[in-house]
């Protein structure tokens, strides 16, 4: 089954696009090869109101925030996880506004059993990342106007939560399911059987559109989540048969199944090929004699 990607999404940088249900988006000047064209920053309510993270650290960005929600009170900011584009703006704009911190917990690995890699990505961790209130699956904030249930999504980040907009069919997901592309999922913060299981848990509910982290809407999510789960199945019996015809390192791997990537985007291409080998040695389809990292040598039990 094919992802029919959609990257027709032009940003309003600097501005508020009103998308209905007194949802707003603002979308921060921070476009690359993994936040496509910037991050999503999402304001409910109409007057005691709720950000859905609100972006990297950049005074820019502040500024826009602080001048949509002037003259009402900023109550909540929810984080979908603690990646510093998506919440790095957090304490000081809630050191100037009083709004409480929202999220599903502090960051932590996904994965004990992996080393950690020295290939760093756009998106780097925030390490010190520490809400004021801890939201459970299934938990629930509201305000005047609006309610906020947490939906755990744990795969791209161990504390990655997606939440969904009372009322709406409006889930906010984060960068769990984007319509541009495939989330990273990058060992030790990220783990493919969470993914996996998380895209599953997705099937079971009905959610009516997706509002991601970045880039455009996602307008028909079970047909879209199906085709992500049969990708990522089509990935791992491409990364078995590369095993099974002698590669044995992560570089080899990527060379073989990744012919026309980006060059950019081929760290992320190799660690994502490690997350599906960690899977894949917990399943015990595959063998390594080294600690699971990017450098190992691995190949079929």
């Amino acid at each position: 089954m094919r992802v029919d990607f959609n990257k027709d999404f032009t940003p309003q940088y600097g501005q508020a696009v009103v998308l209905g249900n007194d949802i707003r988006r603002v979308t921060a000047h921070n476009p690359s090869p993994f936040t496509f064209t910037g991050t999503n920053s999402y304001i409910l309510g109409k007057d005691e109101l709720a950000i859905i993270d609100p972006g990297p650290d950049d005074d820019d960005q502040l500024q826009t925030l602080l001048r949509v929600i002037a003259e009402h009170r900023l109550d909540y900011i929810f984080i979908t996880h603690s990646h510093s584009d998506h919440c790095g703006l957090a304490k000081r704009l809630s050191n100037l506004t009083g709004a409480r911190i929202v999220a599903e917990g502090r960051y932590r690995p996904a994965l004990t059993n992996v080393l950690n890699n020295s290939i760093a990505l756009d998106a780097d961790c925030d390490k010190n990342f520490k809400p004021d209130i801890i939201l459970g699956d299934g938990e629930t904030i509201e305000g005047n106007g609006w309610k906020l249930t947490s939906v755990t999504t744990p795969g791209h980040m161990a504390n990655h939560t997606a939440y969904v907009l009372d009322k709406t069919g409006v889930l906010f997901t984060g960068d769990h399911v984007m319509a541009w592309a495939t989330t990273v999922v990058a060992p030790p913060d990220g783990a493919m059987q969470d993914y996996m299981q998380s895209l599953t848990k997705l099937l079971s509910r009905n959610d009516k559109i997706y509002l991601p982290g970045h880039g455009g809407p996602v307008m028909k999510p079970h047909a879209y989540v199906r085709a992500i789960i049969a990708h990522r199945k089509m990935r791992e019996r491409a990364i078995i048969e590369r095993l099974r015809e002698g590669d044995r390192t992560i570089s080899e791997i990527v060379k073989a199944i990744y012919r026309t990537l980006d060059n950019r985007l081929h760290k992320a291409a190799a660690l994502s090929v490690l997350a599906h080998l960690e899977d894949l040695v917990e399943k015990g389809i595959v063998i390594t004699d080294e600690p699971l990292s990017l450098f190992s040598s691995y190949s079929l039990s």
